[in-house]
């Protein structure tokens, strides 16, 4: 009677142990010319919240990997390169590709990752295709493939991450996905950031804010009323940031006299002396603000600040004139204020 139970008792167990073997991950790749390397694999979001290591050999690795559902994850190479990779319980992944072009590797192993190789090797017959007809491209796949996580890879890539983000597309191409895409973390997320940016959107009243300027005077929205404002968001770690100021310093050079204008910078730093050095650095001589606490400034929250530069006109009356305005356009807009003064006296 032992040995019966005994015999139970070890195919249970040995049941168990095969059916975690089976839910498990399998991952091969061979990357030529890569040698001798280490790779990381982390999620994309709390779905996979891990990171592991990956040993290649003479271009190839190889890994067991678990997970209870379907997940995005970022294949990290020592260059920095990062490709995505998707990858559920009982998939046999394989990633094929050369060093020399790690933005574009073959994947198979699930429909996902095939189809997303399908779509960059379409781009490679393009030559060198310009950022309208990659962005065209992108959403005719996320606009056919609703419930692809390729395709929420896609539109972090060609839209998320563009400099001057459409919402308005990307919350039409949103719309287009399915439920079980838009239950994904990263799209909860992305629609509440959409949801922020709506609220400061052009013609909406700016919220109120204030914050301490260099000699720590509380700066508010109302010190400027009945001028035409233009907030400058910047950071003295972000060089593009510091070559906006260099633009503004000679807007303002020709604009500090004009009584119907006004120019104020809210920086995201953190470290109070290399603010202040920078400032001085850089001649910035129009009134400068900053709370020390990064991107966690509520001013930057409030306007729905995602990346710097980044700049908002108020009209004299608080509505939100314009965002995210180039040097250009900032200077043809104070034309046509001056010419609209002039034209009602």
């Amino acid at each position: 009677m032992k040995k019966i139970y005994l015999t139970y008792f070890l195919l249970i167990v040995l049941s168990a142990c095969g059916s975690k073997k089976t839910d498990s991950v399998s991952l091969n790749g061979e990357i030529k010319g890569l040698g001798n390397d280490t790779l990381y694999l982390y999620g994309a979001d709390e779905l996979y919240n891990r990171m592991d290591t990956l040993i290649a050999k003479d271009g190839k690795f190889s890994a067991t990997l678990s997970t209870d559902t379907l997940v995005a994850v970022w294949l990290l190479f020592s260059d920095g390169t990062e490709y995505p990779l998707f990858m559920d319980k009982r998939d046999k992944i394989q990633i094929k590709g050369s060093a020399a072009e790690l933005t574009s590797l073959d994947i198979t192993g699930n429909i996902c990752n095939e189809e997303l190789t399908t779509f960059q090797n379409s781009l490679k017959g393009l030559a060198k295709p310009s950022d309208k007809v990659l962005e065209e491209k992108a959403e005719a796949f996320i606009s056919s493939h609703h419930s692809s996580l390729a395709s929420i890879y896609l539109l972090e890539k060609y839209f998320v991450q563009k400099p001057r983000p459409d919402y308005a597309l990307i919350k039409k191409l949103t719309d287009r996905m399915t439920g079980k895409l838009k239950d994904r973390p990263y799209i909860d997320e992305l629609l509440n950031r959409i949801q922020e940016e709506e609220k400061v959107s052009v013609g909406k009243t700016a919220p109120y804010f204030h914050l301490p300027n260099i000699k720590g005077k509380d700066i508010s929205r109302s010190d400027f009323t009945g001028k035409y404002l233009l907030i400058h968001f910047w950071a003295s770690w972000d060089q593009q940031s510091r070559e906006a100021n260099a633009g503004l310093r000679q807007v303002y050079k020709k604009e500090q006299k004009n009584k119907n204008f006004a120019l104020l910078g809210i920086s995201l730093d953190i470290d109070r002396k290399m603010w202040k050095e920078t400032i001085k650095k850089d001649t910035l001589s129009w009134e400068q603000t900053c709370d020390f606490t990064g991107f966690q400034t509520e001013a930057a929250k409030q306007f729905a600040i995602q990346t710097l530069p980044a700049n908002v006109l108020l009209n004299p009356d608080g509505r939100i004139e314009g965002k995210n305005m180039s040097k250009e356009a900032i200077e043809k807009k104070l034309k046509e204020i001056e010419k609209d003064k002039n034209a009602n006296h």
